[in-house]
């Protein structure tokens, strides 16, 4: 990468940085955080990964994904420096990957676009990752927990150790909850950066400020998110005034963030979360009675940090069952994720994703858990469950399910299932 950003002209020095590390929620954060930033007049931009439909949708300028000519055009022009870097490459080193060409365009794009402040989302851990070439401003870690294994651990403390070489020195941390264990990491890597920490104390619960149903509703996990990019915008710009919760709520209005606690009207009511770890599944499941609102659901008031730490937050009970339809990596921990989802469900119809389909939205390899495993895996969970293998048949079964139990559907498991179902017709307004 440093290579590959040297033929281009290190693109990534031309704009201030905001890095995003963290095992769940960092799309969330960095999205928030850069509409937050455009809110205050500094033009903003956003690297996320992976897509649900469309590549484009990882690059964000100004909120909206990049267009198609410019996307090409820095593509283009990372494809010429690529070229160059692999002939100038060591022999035991491999070609530049998919990753790292689509992360460089990236810087490309926002160079050439006049960002001020681009919040880039780390792709795999932090330490070895592609992004790792910013010279970032202010680090966010959103959380930590067991996953990607293979590359970054056994342990919470070596995963941690992992996504938080990213730090530089003297930049602030803006950090989440993490288990206890990790605890010492932070301490470490912050004494050894000299780097000052922030961890967020309060952030709105509910449906919003009360009297103003014009705003979004911000719920269940997304307040945690709210509660790390609002102080990381006001570092990156220079400021430290406490949190207006009513101006930061405005400033997402309108923020697109498909396949995150995403609602769609309809019969039946479709719910889309990738949850593709215990974690995600964990706080999905908090969450669902949140997305099907109760009429009398009162105004409410959360603190997250830090009286929250290792509780869940309490809803009312959800008024509808929700039916859902899931497919899980096979490197992922699906019991972890069924156990997680089992309490808040109904019913599972279990799924499986093809394999051009995770290659196709930039994963060279992999595969998905068999339908029949997750069917098993539910059952000893005490939820109901079916099979099907066709991730289309199994998401219209779901649906089917859902409207003779005057449920929801809810499809969840990967980010890979939601680019089958979406990928395959049009993508439902949201």
């Amino acid at each position: 990468m440093h290579r590959l950003c040297s033929l281009l002209g290190m693109p990534q020095r031309r704009f201030a940085s905001i890095h995003v590390v963290g095992t769940n929620g960092k799309t969330s954060v960095a999205l928030m955080a850069a509409a937050l930033l455009e809110a205050q007049g500094v033009r903003s931009g956003s690297y996320t990964s992976p897509h649900i439909r469309d590549w484009r949708e990882r690059i964000r300028i100004g909120g909206e994904p990049i267009s198609e000519d410019a996307f090409v055009g820095a593509l283009e022009r990372a494809e010429q420096a690529a070229v160059a870097a692999d002939r100038k490459a060591p022999e035991d080193e491999g070609p530049v990957t998919q990753f790292e060409l689509v992360t460089a365009a990236a810087f490309v794009a926002f160079a050439e676009a006049r960002v001020k402040i681009a919040v880039i989302e780390a792709g795999l851990g932090g330490r070895l990752d592609a992004t790792n070439v910013i010279p970032s401003k202010l680090t966010v870690l959103t959380s930590v927990g067991l996953d990607h294994t293979e590359w970054l651990g056994d342990t919470l403390q070596e995963i941690a150790a992992e996504k938080l070489a990213v730090l530089r020195d003297h930049t602030p941390l803006v950090r989440g909850e993490v288990p206890e264990e990790v605890e010492p990491v932070i301490a470490r890597e912050v004494a050894t950066r000299h780097a000052p920490e922030v961890q967020p104390e309060a952030i709105m619960g509910g449906a919003g400020p009360p009297g103003d149903e014009s705003l979004p509703a911000i719920r269940g996990y997304q307040q945690l998110n709210l509660a790390l990019a609002w102080p990381a915008a006001q570092l990156a710009l220079g400021r430290s005034d406490p949190p207006d919760l009513v101006e930061a709520v405005k400033a997402l209005t309108g923020l697109r963030n498909p396949g995150r606690a995403q609602v769609i009207d309809g019969d039946p009511p479709q719910i889309f979360d990738a949850a593709h770890n215990p974690d995600g599944a964990r706080a999905l499941a908090d969450l669902l009675p949140e997305l099907l609102p109760l009429a009398d659901r009162p105004q409410r008031r959360v603190r997250l940090f830090p009286r929250m730490r290792g509780k869940r937050l309490q809803s009312p009970s959800v008024a509808r069952e929700i039916v859902c339809c899931l497919a899980v990596l096979a490197e992922k921990d699906a019991r972890g994720i069924v156990e997680a989802l089992a309490p808040a469900c109904a019913r599972f119809v279990c799924t499986e994703i093809p394999v051009e389909a995770i290659r196709g939205s930039g994963r060279p390899v992999g595969e998905s858990h068999a339908a029949a495993t997750l069917v098993e895996l539910c059952r000893e969970a005490g939820a109901e469950a079916e099979a099907i293998a066709d991730p289309l048949e199994a998401w219209a079964r779901a649906k089917e399910l859902a409207r003779e139990r005057d449920a929801a559907a809810l499809a969840a498991g990967s980010h890979y299932l939601l680019s089958c179902l979406w990928t395959e017709r049009p993508v439902p307004s949201y």
